[in-house]
């Protein structure tokens, strides 16, 4: 009797440990993230190219038959170099009304080349004015009578008056190139027998920069209308960076933002500044065959005048640096492919969760109307999930700033799954 009632003693405690162990909720293996303090960067990530800032086109200024052109792409250019010459031929006879044409032609460039040399004596008195402020708010500065982001526009303010008066004078010399190509298509236009007529036979079109042969359209001698393209020429130093990004985030991107360039066959990323945003957008055709509205967004490259500015986090480009050397700037070309992530928004030190432990959560408004917030899976202290509603600031595709909900430490589930819920018990994967 004492032996079968042991048995089922055995027997029941055994059964139990079964169905106590067989009951015992399960771990359930996710992944864990932290929720961290650190530099949290929002970008805009379009491709763009790069591109000569001012490229010049040479054309025939007259009909003629064009010499063979010896250049070829790539070939370094001197300023006032020939180009190409073109024998303007015997022309045929002129009445009064078209040499009259081709005098006001000559009146026109005339008239162009003396507005350019005035808007290049404005851009010079705006430099100096924006010099002037600039000394003005350093002493201002050390005195304590403005912040520091004041002094940041003001010198922005002068970077952008040195660029308009490059513009200016880039302006003048295309203006004074174009007078020139004017008094001689009026010069050669004039039949040779003329005493005012030309000495020689040959037109020739000189080089009005320093550069290098861009694009070759004429390979060989030719007869050519007035205005045909011939060569295509511009300074490859003088680079400007173009994207074109979608017209809901062209509306965060201002002048004077940061632009880092990747992948664009360096060793380091580089670093341009937003210069322009162009106020109006152009249909194109997506990849998958939607029209899209994009906006053009041209930036220039150069290293900063300040420390920091407007917009940048020290230290937070790619490649840790805050300017380009001249080598790196200088291996691109006109063209060339890049990956550009201009900075809309960044913060030194936010608190951040990583976007992967995101997702959102329905939960119940004061007017009983159901309202979705974002939430998070946090792990408790005795290795529970704990589900978290929180508010989020800015956000990228790694990371979201955390303003109320978290605290620095706390670690949270990653891409948790339909079996993690409220008091799930966790362990970590292996």
């Amino acid at each position: 009797m004492k032996r079968k009632t042991m048995f089922w003693l055995v027997a029941i405690g055994v059964l139990a440990l079964f169905v106590f162990f067989g009951m015992k909720p399960k771990p359930v293996a996710v992944d864990f993230g932290k929720v961290s303090r650190g530099s949290l960067v929002v970008t805009v990530n379009e491709d763009g190219e790069t591109r000569i800032r001012e490229p010049y086109l040479i054309s025939a200024p007259l009909a003629g038959r064009l010499l063979r052109v010896e250049l070829e792409p790539g070939d370094p250019l001197a300023s006032d170099q020939v180009l190409a010459a073109i024998d303007p031929g015997e022309p045929g006879l002129l009445d009064a009304r078209t040499e009259a044409e081709a005098q006001a032609r000559v009146n026109a460039a005339q008239a162009a080349y003396e507005r350019a040399e005035s808007q290049l004596e404005i851009a010079k008195a705006d430099v100096d004015r924006a010099k002037r402020y600039v000394d003005r708010d350093l002493g201002r500065l050390e005195r304590g009578n403005i912040t520091e982001p004041t002094l940041e526009d003001t010198e922005h303010q002068l970077r952008v008056a040195r660029n308009n008066q490059s513009a200016a004078e880039s302006s003048l010399d295309i203006a004074r190139f174009e007078l020139e190509q004017a008094k001689a298509a009026l010069l050669y236009s004039r039949s040779l027998g003329r005493e005012d007529g030309p000495t020689g036979r040959h037109f020739e079109i000189h080089s009005p920069i320093d550069g290098v042969v861009l694009r070759k359209f004429q390979e060989s001698s030719t007869v050519l209308p007035a205005g045909e393209r011939i060569l295509e020429i511009g300074d490859p130093h003088d680079l400007e960076v173009r994207i074109d990004v979608l017209s809901q985030d062209a509306v965060r991107i201002r002048p004077g933002q940061r632009i880092i360039i990747e992948h664009w066959g360096g060793r380091d990323n580089l670093t341009a500044w937003v210069r322009r945003v162009e106020p109006s957008a152009f249909t194109k055709v997506s990849a998958l065959g939607v029209d899209e509205q994009r906006v053009w967004v041209y930036g220039d490259f150069g290293a900063t005048q300040a420390g920091t500015r407007q917009g940048q986090v020290a230290g937070s480009t790619g490649s840790g640096r805050d300017e380009n050397t001249a080598a790196e700037a200088r291996s691109l070309g006109d063209a060339y492919r890049i990956e550009a992530r201009i900075v809309v928004w960044e913060e030194p030190d936010a608190l951040k969760v990583p976007a992967g432990a995101l997702f959102r959560d329905g939960v119940s408004s004061t007017e009983g109307q159901a309202e979705r917030r974002w939430a998070v899976y946090r792990r408790g202290a005795d290795d529970t999930a704990e589900k978290i509603a929180i508010e989020l600031g800015e956000r990228n595709d790694q990371e979201a700033q955390v303003l109320s909900g978290l605290n620095e430490g706390d670690q949270v589930v990653l891409h948790p799954s339909d079996q993690v819920a409220e008091g799930t018990l966790l362990e970590s994967r292996r």
